[in-house]
């Protein structure tokens, strides 16, 4: 059986999201690794909020890549089979690469951070937004974007995740992500909302930001995925280290294409695609996507012993 495993990002953390694996002593023990190599107690932040803390970039980056980590490690510790392919939305590549031995829990960790750090610092806290806009098709999307961009005197506004049909992510400065706001409920959209992410990922306002991720990406030594990757900016697998290097860099400006991310699952011959950490985000948007897979979360213990054994 060819199944997948996909890793959230930004936008799935939430207070108490880690009681459902407890059981766990790795979950706890992959908590206090990273604590320990980051300098902050990750595991109270986790448990007793506030939720204001968690959505700090610098902090969601490296809590939502342990948590990856934690539940694939209790996956493991349960003997679940390695998956075929793997993906991340945005953030969870990083997830992805570590669980594809592309990178180190370590390395990773401190490239996350960093590039919290460097997302936050690109654009001050409240200048940048980041809202969810569901009905409309990409193409009205992108009229909405073109359309606030040249109203906006120098304000940008873009397509940043194209998540799955009918639901897509724009990004840009405060006042242009409202004003698109507004523009896409005139031109019939469901439901239009600020999502609770301290920046503006994914569009030109990160322009910064990547080069100096580029310039630290130089510096991290990485090595061949021992599992197949497809990354959500060109929706390719890599195996040169270069190239996985260069499109981390460029993730951080062009938009998420998880919806053309799933079609690839599938088109390779992919059953199942399992959300591996907590929430049901990934698994929402992926039945949204193709109906045809099998869509299973990883939310807590039960579910992962229960897809154990759909997947054996």
């Amino acid at each position: 059986m060819k199944f997948a495993f996909v890793f959230p990002g930004q936008g799935s953390q939430s207070v108490g999201m880690m009681k459902g694996y407890a059981d766990f002593p790795i979950v706890h023990e992959t908590f206090t690794e990273a604590s320990d190599i980051l300098s902050h107690d990750f595991w109270a932040m986790v448990n007793n909020g506030p939720a204001d803390s968690l959505n700090l970039t610098i902090n969601t980056q490296p809590l939502m890549l342990m948590s990856g980590i934690a539940v694939y490690r209790a996956w493991e510790s349960l003997g679940g089979p390695r998956p075929t392919f793997i993906a991340g939305h945005s953030l969870g590549e990083y997830t992805a690469l570590v669980i594809s031995e592309v990178m180190t829990f370590h390395d990773a960790l401190s490239m996350v951070r960093f590039r919290g750090e460097v997302m936050q610092q690109a654009v001050p806290e409240g200048t940048g937004k980041m809202a969810a806009i569901l009905g409309l098709d990409d193409d009205t999307i992108r009229t909405v974007c073109t359309e606030v961009t040249n109203d906006s005197s120098g304000e940008s506004l873009e397509p940043a995740n194209f998540n799955s049909p009918g639901q897509v992510v724009i990004a840009g400065h405060k006042n242009a992500v409202l004003r698109g706001i507004e523009l896409a409920k005139e031109k019939g959209a469901k439901l239009a909302v600020l999502l609770p992410i301290s920046v503006p990922s994914h569009c030109s306002l990160m322009a910064s930001a990547a080069e100096k991720m580029q310039c630290r990406l130089e510096m991290l030594m990485l090595r061949t995925p021992r599992i197949p990757v497809v990354h959500n900016a060109d929706v390719q697998q890599h195996m040169n280290t270069s190239a996985i290097k260069n499109i981390l860099v460029q993730q951080l400006c062009i938009p998420v294409r998880w919806t053309e991310t799933i079609h690839a699952f599938a088109a390779a011959g992919i059953t199942h695609v399992a959300e591996c950490g907590p929430g049901k985000v990934l698994t929402g948007l992926n039945i949204r996507i193709d109906k045809n897979l099998q869509n299973l979360a990883l939310t807590d213990g039960a579910a992962l012993r229960q897809t154990i054994n759909v997947l054996m």
